[in-house]
């Protein structure tokens, strides 16, 4: 069963489903297909980038996963995520009021520096350390980087209280405020990120042998290796500079790919792709239609559905030991 082509035709088809059920599905209840007005200037914004965003969060996922070698691997891995916080911190501290007059909105851009800033930092320390194990020494690196610029964001916020809200609110995850405008500035990133990813796909099935045995095999390991991370933070950097942080997405959909349609990248990448997507667009739904008043986050909605899987991983993995 693993094996067979269709799992990809499916995966389209149930990626264009959830788009329909998202659209005549929010806040304001079931709509008329009479309202399109409605359905194209409010909801498909938020749909399109939500499937962006949990498109480029899964395939980012699996990526790295193979570049490391490690399952459990995520797209915020080497410093993404506490880079991006920082920066849309920052913004949020400084008053988004106050740049009114800006030709871009300094809250993505601010958010996108200081993703891409915290992995250029991570990379030069892991670097400093010379080319050997250079695996294990970039994810300490992300491990250091990211607990120092956590820091300083707790540094930032405890000295300015009045804005936990809001950057606890786009911490969480947001796709409330999405706009064509949105999907137009991190499309050309996400796409150029995929595509790249995609055209690897056959490199990260043969590091899945060993960095010794993928070299012995002629494949420059770590040329590939620093591709294939440069491509997925880049796309992950612009997908939170517009989304906020949203966690599980690059775990949870690799793996239930892998229970499907087993573990070779090239056909993982590509569903993770579509099902990243999908999943994304499917877990908006609660969030708009559960709360009354004020939504609920996204970031929440995938912990609930993400954490669960995560334990059901982690216990597979321990049997399979």
């Amino acid at each position: 069963m693993r094996g067979r082509s269709w799992w990809l035709p499916l995966s389209v088809v149930v990626l264009l489903g959830a788009i329909v059920l998202a659209a005549f599905i929010g806040p304001a209840g079931t709509i008329s297909s009479a309202n399109w007005k409605l359905i194209w200037e409010l909801r498909m914004p938020r749909i399109v980038l939500a499937a962006l965003v949990g498109a480029m969060l899964s395939v980012a996922g699996a990526s790295y996963q193979g570049a490391f070698g490690n399952p459990l691997a995520d797209p915020y891995l080497l410093g993404v995520a506490a880079g991006s916080g920082l920066g849309a911190t920052i913004v949020f501290v400084t008053g988004r009021s106050n740049t009114v007059g800006w030709l871009i909105d300094p809250l993505p851009l601010a958010s996108f520096a200081g993703g891409l800033l915290a992995v250029l930092v991570t990379y030069m320390i892991g670097a400093a350390f010379g080319p050997q194990r250079s695996s294990l020494t970039l994810v300490l690196a992300g491990v250091a980087v990211t607990s120092l610029v956590t820091a300083i964001q707790t540094f930032v916020l405890y000295r300015n209280s009045d804005v936990i809200r809001e950057v606890y609110s786009w911490i969480l995850g947001r796709l409330s405020t999405a706009t064509w405008r949105d999907v137009r500035l991190v499309f050309p990133y996400i796409a150029v990120s995929c595509i790249v990813l995609l055209l690897h796909r056959r490199q990260l099935d043969v590091m899945r042998v060993g960095d010794d045995e993928a070299s012995s095999l002629g494949m420059q390991v770590s040329r590939v290796r620093l591709i294939v991370v440069v491509a997925a933070t880049l796309g992950t950097a612009a997908a939170v500079s517009v989304s906020g942080l949203i966690g599980f997405v690059g775990i949870v959909v690799p793996h239930a790919v892998r229970m499907l349609a087993g573990s070779s990248y090239r056909r993982l990448l590509p569903l993770s792709i579509v099902l990243g997507a999908t999943f994304l667009v499917l877990t908006d739904i609660p969030g708009r239609v559960l709360s009354t008043g004020s939504e609920t986050p996204i970031g929440v909605v995938t912990a609930f559905f993400g954490a669960p899987f995560f334990i059901v991983v982690l216990m597979r993995r321990r049997l399979a030991r």
